[in-house]
């Protein structure tokens, strides 16, 4: 049985740990509780998830992030784990993320033309330089998996959805979805895929693909 009073068992000695080892870490320890309960979050796991990924009950859990108990270090120790952490992250604050305020506004019909034998794209966003997605509208003027000169597929992962009109997305492992106004679809562009308008007048899309 560990010993309560043993340096390894103290959250304090554990943020000294830390230090020696290399690890930053800035200001004053942070609340455990309210630490614990951001990464659950942050994870969107209720507290019954977070407590299974833990090995620990949910009533311990929920009285570590109220703070109604201070852990040993074996529930430190598994906390970490089922948070996919060392101990030492769970006294680290999270980084900060400064605003670049970066932002371009393309108004109705001003984006970018481009047209193909099966497609008629909107750029959105041309002038904002290396983004991390490309977002585009798009009206579907294929009818048909004829028109395609085989699959569509490029990096990235691409989400889609429909503004106007049916369509049918095909694409290479699943069976063929058929689409109306306001549905989407979230998807690894590596993966062969076409779309088809099925209305009878060209469908439109809106389309944007991760560039990372």
């Amino acid at each position: 049985m560990s010993d309560p009073s043993s340096p390894q068992n103290d959250p304090k000695s554990l943020i000294r740990i830390a230090r020696e080892s290399g690890e930053t870490m800035e200001g004053e320890p942070l609340d455990l509780g309210v630490r614990v309960r951001d990464l659950r979050k942050a994870r969107g796991w209720t507290l019954e998830q977070a407590a299974g990924q833990a090995g620990l009950a949910r009533s311990t859990l929920s009285k570590i992030e109220n703070g109604q108990m201070s852990p040993t270090y074996e529930a430190l120790k598994k906390l970490a784990e089922g948070l996919n952490i060392s101990v030492p992250q769970l006294f680290t604050p999270p980084a900060r993320v400064e605003a670049n305020g970066r932002m371009v506004v393309t108004k109705a019909g001003e984006g970018a033309a481009h047209a193909t034998t099966t497609y008629e794209h909107e750029l959105l966003a041309e002038n904002l330089t290396s983004k991390k997605m490309l977002p585009y509208k798009a009206r579907v003027r294929a009818r048909s998996m004829e028109e395609y000169d085989g699959w569509v597929r490029h990096d990235g992962e691409e989400f889609l959805l429909v503004l106007t009109g049916v369509i049918r997305l095909y694409t290479e492992f699943y069976a063929p979805v058929e689409m109306r106004r306001g549905d989407s679809a979230y998807y690894d562009a590596t993966m062969g895929h076409n779309v088809v308008s099925v209305s009878p007048e060209d469908a439109t899309i809106l389309w944007v693909t991760s560039l990372s």
